[in-house]
């Protein structure tokens, strides 16, 4: 058993007491003479022995948990040292690159401040150019020959004018005439429609001659025929013809709908501009 295990224990706290009981009770069973006990001087500087060796096993241990929290405490520095260093580090090396820059930046100023005198002298010469102003004797003598020219024209420039104003005209009329005979293109829609009755029983004659008396300015109405749909049942299937700006697709499924006698649906299957 270790020293801390030891010093741990409370049971040895009155251990020469209990080995003195212990001898006298083994005595007495014997039936010898109980020993004389120790000198009490003796017994007391035992204990105290003992308890200063207690207390320097408790000394012990108080240290080595001190000297653990130190290192822990040392190792949490320790990091915080590395991460201030590297830290350092980056924004070393960013002020080292904005100096550069700013170094750079500094360079290009320079070079257009020294390059704008330069550029600024250059047109200068260029001012001298009002100087060929020399040929104003021969303006002068333009000058004296348009006066001669009649600025209101010829009889005979008059007259080309009106022969230009006649041709004109004439073309005029001629397109006018030209687009009043063109023929007038009507867009038209032919459109295939599939009118549904409700049963079998429906007359489907008598069908076709309420649809066909719908009559519209525009609305031509085409060949049909019965197309089968099951169960004994056939539908109308029947062609118009519509002017798209004068009768409604739409409108006219709606006046056949209203057929209800007969007509159960009524729907386009078919669309073809003309």
């Amino acid at each position: 058993m270790s020293l801390e295990a030891l010093a741990q224990e409370k049971f040895w706290d009155n251990k020469a007491q209990c080995e003195d009981a212990e001898n006298a009770f083994h005595a007495r069973l014997s039936g010898a003479k109980a020993s004389s006990p120790a000198p009490a001087g003796l017994a007391a500087e035992i204990a105290k022995a003992r308890q200063h060796i207690k207390n320097s096993l408790e000394c012990v241990d108080v240290i080595e948990a001190v000297a653990g929290g130190a290192a822990s405490a040392d190792a949490g520095v320790v990091k915080k040292l590395k991460d201030l260093e590297l830290e350092n580090k980056d924004l070393k090396k960013v002020t080292s690159d904005l100096k550069a820059m700013v170094l750079k930046l500094e360079n290009r100023v320079s070079v257009l401040e020294t390059a704008k005198p330069a550029v600024a002298a250059a047109p200068a010469p260029a001012k001298a150019a009002p100087a060929k102003a020399a040929p104003a004797p021969a303006a002068a003598a333009d000058d004296d020959d348009e006066e001669d020219v009649d600025l209101f024209g010829s009889d005979s420039e008059s007259e080309d004018d009106e022969e230009k104003i006649k041709r004109t005209e004439e073309r005029l009329a001629a397109y006018n005439a030209k687009k009043a005979t063109k023929k007038v293109v009507i867009a038209k829609t032919s459109v295939c429609l599939d009118v549904k009755p409700w049963d079998d029983e429906t007359d489907m004659n008598e069908l076709l001659k309420h649809v066909k008396t719908i009559v519209k300015d525009g609305l031509v109405w085409g060949a049909s025929k019965l197309v089968p749909v099951g169960y004994g049942i056939n539908k109308l299937r029947i062609i118009m013809v519509v002017e798209d700006e004068k009768v409604s697709i739409d409108q006219v499924q709606e006046e056949i709908a209203e057929f209800e006698d007969f007509v159960q649906s009524v729907d386009v299957e078919s669309m073809q501009k003309i």
